[in-house]
């Protein structure tokens, strides 16, 4: 259960019988990233512009003004992608978890109350989408404090989940000792949710996924056409279908308005919620609904 500087091990040759809901081989987790307007700006007194994650890929942040080019594709997301997402899991009746910047939803509120709306778990991911790294504890802990009371407003139920993506060496102690989580998903480490030991009690971690992401659209040697994500998708679920025939497993997919939500690409998730569904054998979650079901059937150690 203890956390030591790096656990190599995990659940080695024989992880435990997930014991899924309806003998489901494979837990889906679909995940939304919502980030558009809380990126780098410097209206936000931040030193440059956004350089990460547009569609302008590799081309460096300006430092000392704006990039009006990478705010509008931001905008985008928030603006017409999240929409196209949010109709393609309607028309599925698939649940979401969203890891939502607070920022990003104080500026768009009418897509907080869309997400509350729709029954969708909205898990917090910083109140600013930026590096935590070298933020100051106190900060961290204070923008924690403040997403979950923005997420609970703006979405009318409070966060019990955790993203935060770039994280500092002491979000998951903050996480923990903020007391109202059931998780944190600051991990790429396993395909089962796992125990470590945070703030001094057995912590849930469920790890979440860069691979079966959207975000490789936007990076060299990524994702080009949306058959590219779909293929990676399909692959990736059928494989953890096959050996959740012996040992149930659990697949993140990870997704962002601003990139799946292009016309180009929406196919990707439609197309692969076509085949989950048609092959059988999945339970399509929230994360909480994971993690709730983790707790109870395999709680932690004494």
């Amino acid at each position: 259960m203890s956390e030591p500087l790096r656990d190599l091990a995990g659940y080695g040759a024989e992880p435990p019988h997930a014991a899924w809901p309806g003998g489901a081989r494979v837990a889906v987790s679909l995940v939304l990233n919502y980030e558009e307007g809380g990126e780098s700006n410097v209206l936000e007194g931040d030193a440059a512009s956004e350089g990460y994650l547009h569609e302008v890929v590799g081309a460096p942040p300006v430092v000392g003004g704006r990039d009006l080019n990478s705010e509008s594709m931001f905008a985008y997301g928030a603006r017409a992608g999240f929409w196209r997402v949010h109709r393609t899991l309607a028309a599925h009746r698939v649940p979401v978890t969203v890891h939502a910047v607070g920022q990003a939803l104080e500026r768009n509120p009418e897509a907080g109350r869309a997400m509350g709306a729709a029954g969708w778990e909205v898990a917090g991911h910083g109140r600013r989408w930026i590096d935590y790294r070298d933020v100051p504890e106190d900060a961290e802990r204070a923008d924690i404090a403040d997403t979950v009371r923005t997420v609970e407003r703006l979405t009318g139920r409070r966060p019990v989940g955790w993203y935060t993506g770039r994280t500092s060496p002491a979000t998951r102690r903050l996480v923990a000792e903020e007391g109202g989580f059931l998780y944190d998903s600051d991990d790429y480490a396993d395909d089962l949710p796992y125990y470590v030991e945070a703030a001094g009690r057995p912590h849930l971690v469920l790890p979440y996924s860069l691979d079966a992401n959207d975000f490789k659209f936007l990076i060299v040697h990524g994702f080009t056409t949306a058959d590219d994500m779909l293929a990676y998708l399909v692959d990736t679920f059928d494989v953890l279908h096959a050996e959740g025939a012996d040992r149930p497993r659990m697949m993140s997919v990870g997704m962002h308005g601003r990139i799946i939500g292009r016309p180009g690409r929406i196919r990707a998730l439609d197309l692969f919620l076509r085949h989950v569904a048609q092959l059988g054998g999945a339970w399509v979650a929230t994360r909480e609904q994971i993690a709730r079901h983790w707790l109870a059937a395999h709680p932690p150690p004494r």
